[in-house]
């Protein structure tokens, strides 16, 4: 049996002199109870490269004190964590697999195993308010650490030190802000290391996973040195961040390369996926739909950018980030379908439902859902899907650079943008062109190329500015017409369905067939908007395409 809470706190470090204060008067705090001393026995258990630890994620199986076993520790929200707590069982040296389960999105295909011990004897404090609430608890602990060896014959490390710690039970932000200037009055100092286990293998804990600064080759950045099209730079260019005109006596701002921005955007990206991937695991709302545009992200980065990664190695990644894409895409396309369904009975005149419309919806609704999350769950822990992450952290540690991603970022950048403008011409030549049922495939062709260009031009909006930022305004109101034109080929399809069924159970099916009838206008609605905002996309793509 699990549990979660949220564990909001603050830490201290402290010296061997250090006394507690009084707290009484801090905040609502009227008393402080009796103190408690327990011993606590943690072990850690990481991967060897400590990826748990650099997502600021810890593992530990503890004894002694109120909350003994297994816990899982993830970042929250203002510094906030969330803590999944599961009974210590048999395992100690191997955590159990429904512990882990939350965090496989940053192991990938890794194991774990004990990185470290901590001991703590521990003496807590609680602070009451006048009804003998517990606002908070106060933690002064005397705490020694072990590294453990990496390799045999090597010795362990020990740390020892005291801090204290301030999590809140039932106060708010203002107590803890009153108890910290108390504490530190006393002599105490805010604490430095985001966990015990971080101050412990601090000398071993790797630099962030970043993108590898791409190695410029021939003339310095600026005024001379070529582009990825053999082009030479010119002085400067005006209204971007980046290779701004300098006057005289002034420093340029240095233009950074085509591959650390690029590798920028899919480090962001590959966070993103597993921050999503994390969201879908502790069943967080919206997680399948973010899990789903970050692999739509990183997809359209390896493709506008294949001259400054490879292909042979971003081709691989793109065919599995779409794998998993439409692995998910039928519980998320489903469940908005219904969810919309179900928005626009509650808002028809009640004359004008018939039959048992609103429960035949919520009926399926729940069925799909319980089906969908089984797909989800099965996809999430498929071998497949975590050696992509596997391979998506091999990409961003060695980096299949190309020779243009040494080059000058803006000319390489505004290319991109002009080659994802030219795809989406094509698509919405030939959706002029179409007719019928087949207009509708075209036109989801145009919104994926759509969205092609607006994530393009998300990778240059540091470089570009403001007329990158115009650029993805306007492609993101072009993609949510043709996104909703879209959603209504789900939801007529839905409609009829459930139509028939209802059919067939001697039900009234004219609703059904209104709600089918409904979202054919909002789809002819919302192409008639594209074809309206569509001349001013086109102008978007091509002023930035001109910015190199």
């Amino acid at each position: 049996m699990s549990s979660e809470h949220v564990e909001v706190e603050r830490k201290f470090e402290a010296d061997d002199t250090f006394s507690l204060p009084d707290l009484t008067g801090a905040g609502d705090v009227v008393a402080v109870g009796q103190p408690e001393e327990q011993s606590l026995e943690a072990t850690y258990h990481d991967t060897p490269d400590l990826r748990l630890l650099r997502a600021r994620v810890t593992l530990r199986r503890r004894t002694g004190g109120t909350d003994a076993g297994w816990h899982l520790k993830l970042p929250g929200k203002g510094g906030s964590r969330r803590e999944l707590h599961q009974p210590a069982g048999r395992a100690t040296r191997t955590a159990p697999r429904a512990v882990v389960a939350p965090a496989l999105g940053l192991l990938g295909t890794a194991t774990t195993g004990p990185v470290a011990t901590i001991s703590t004897r521990r003496v807590v404090h609680r602070l009451l308010d006048g009804a003998g609430r517990v606002l908070a608890e106060v933690a002064d602990d005397s705490v020694v650490g072990t590294a453990l060896a990496t390799d045999p014959g090597e010795p362990a490390t020990v740390t020892s030190w005291r801090e204290v710690e301030v999590e809140l039970v039932d106060g708010d932000e203002a107590l803890l802000e009153a108890v910290g200037e108390r504490l530190t009055a006393a002599g105490a100092r805010p604490s430095g290391a985001s966990s015990k286990l971080g101050r412990v293998l601090e000398g071993r804990l790797p630099g962030p996973v970043l993108p590898a600064p791409v190695p410029a080759a021939g003339q310095p950045d600026g005024k001379g040195r070529k582009d990825a099209k053999g082009r030479k730079g010119g002085k400067g260019r005006k209204g971007g961040k980046e290779g701004e005109k300098g006057g005289k006596g002034k420093r340029a701002v240095p233009t950074r390369t085509a591959g650390e921005v690029v590798l920028g955007a899919v480090a962001g990206q590959l966070q993103a996926l597993r921050d999503a991937d994390l969201a879908v695991r502790t069943e967080r709302p919206e997680g399948v739909h973010d899990l789903r545009v970050a692999c739509r992200r990183l997809r359209s980065i390896l493709a506008a950018y294949r001259t400054v990664l490879a292909r042979e190695r971003t081709d691989p990644l793109r065919t599995e980030l779409q794998w998993v894409g439409a692995q998910l895409s039928g519980a998320r396309d489903t469940e908005v379908a219904l969810s919309h369904l179900r928005e626009l009975v509650a808002a028809q005149p009640v004359e004008l439902v018939l039959g048992p419309v609103a429960a035949r919806l919520q009926q399926t609704e729940i069925k799909d859902h319980v089906a969908g999350a089984r797909q989800v769950t099965r996809t999430l822990t498929e071998r497949r899907y975590l050696q992509m992450l596997d391979a998506l952290d091999a990409l961003l540690a060695d980096p299949p650079v190309t020779e243009a991603a040494a080059a000058p970022a803006p000319g390489v950048l505004a290319d991109a943008v002009r080659r994802s403008g030219k795809r989406l011409r094509a698509e919405v030549e030939a959706a002029r062109e179409a007719e019928g049922e087949a207009r509708s495939l075209v036109l989801h062709e145009v919104r994926k190329a759509t969205k092609r260009v607006r994530y393009t031009a998300e990778v240059t909006v540091d470089t570009f500015g403001e007329p990158a930022t115009a650029l993805i305004t306007c492609a993101k109101q072009v993609q949510e017409l043709l996104g909703a034109a879209q959603d209504t080929v789900v939801t007529r399809e839905v409609a009829a369905r459930l139509g028939r069924a209802a059919f067939a159970a001697g039900e009234n099916a004219w609703t059904f067939g209104r709600l089918h009838a409904l979202e054919e206008a909002r789809a002819a609605a919302s192409e008639d908007g594209f074809w309206a905002l569509e001349p001013e996309l086109r102008r978007a793509i091509r002023t930035v395409a001109r910015l190199a």
